[in-house]
């Protein structure tokens, strides 16, 4: 009998390097929130895939970057916290970037030591000539890392290639957890972040970064779950917004969240949304960590 292994791997890149739909599609499900604005993603989170005798426990974390807001500083420490705690860490490097944030990540892991692998992302979005000129781009770096793969979600091309080396480089080990499960988190956490990618969706640029999720309530039936959250935001005129005229724009909040609540759940979902100002909160640390970003 083959001996099982399992381990995390932390996946890594700059803001919109395409870390979560790389993740929701070696997963098959739409778990990890997806948008095309930058720093969606503000937490870790755990999905897991099994292949073969491997269990992979892929850790989406936010991008890499250095701002001063209290929220940027706990994301860039979760970004670090999942790297020094994983088993593996795989860099995403759109194909039509330099090397610039790969040498910034070699900096921030310079100390560690820390194995990795690089995933050129968007191939479909350049030539081959661009693609192959930016695999010669690492060449200076090969003995950095174990192994760089070209990778296209659109295309389906390198998945096999990515799980297979990732499963080389993972320790012997028996699985961590139940093989029918996608992820480690809770559903609440999945549905906040699922009405989050809804807001980046439908509304301009300042509206998502100054806002927020809470879950105020979840009730699960067996063929409905029935939610009710409230959307925080900064400033009364981003709450204008939210709402919309008529109350028009967050009915479109609404509509695209319990769209995408549907397919991951597959059942029905009632979703109650309202809106709260609380001033400051991307700011205030006893606020963030009621938000459940824990420093």
């Amino acid at each position: 009998m083959n001996e099982t292994k399992a381990g995390f791997i932390a996946v890594v890149g700059r803001p919109n390097a395409g870390k979560s739909t790389l993740l929701n599609h070696l997963v098959g499900e739409r778990v990890a929130m997806v948008s095309k604005k930058a720093q969606a993603t503000r937490k870790r989170m755990n999905m897991i895939v099994m292949h073969e005798e491997s269990q992979l426990i892929f850790v989406d974390t936010p991008g890499i970057h250095h701002k001063e807001k209290l929220i940027n500083q706990f994301m860039l420490e979760e970004a670090l916290k999942a790297m020094g705690d994983s088993d593996l860490i795989i860099f995403l490097a759109p194909a039509s970037d330099n090397t610039k944030e790969y040498e910034k990540f070699l900096e921030l892991t310079e100390s560690k030591n820390s194995k990795h692998i690089i995933i050129l992302t968007k191939i479909d979005q350049v030539s081959q000539a661009k693609l192959l000129e930016a695999l010669h781009s690492y060449q200076p770096f090969s003995d950095r890392f174990e192994a760089i793969i070209p990778f296209s979600v659109n295309k389906s091309v390198g998945k096999k290639d990515l799980l297979n080396i990732v499963s080389k480089h993972l320790p012997f080990s028996p699985w961590l957890f139940d093989t029918d499960i996608l992820t480690t988190e809770h559903i609440r956490s999945i549905y906040k972040e699922l009405i989050r990618e809804s807001i980046f969706e439908n509304m301009s640029d300042e509206i998502p970064y100054e806002s927020d999720v809470i879950i105020d309530k979840i009730d699960e039936e067996e063929l409905i779950d029935r939610v009710q959250a409230t959307i925080v935001v900064e400033k009364e005129v981003q709450k204008r917004m939210i709402v919309g005229k008529g109350g028009e724009a967050i009915k479109r909040i609404g509509i695209g969240a319990r769209k995408i609540m549907e397919q991951f759940a597959q059942k029905k979902i009632h979703l109650e949304l309202i809106v709260a100002v609380k001033p400051g909160w991307s700011k205030n640390k006893i606020e963030l960590e009621r938000f459940g970003y824990i420093f």
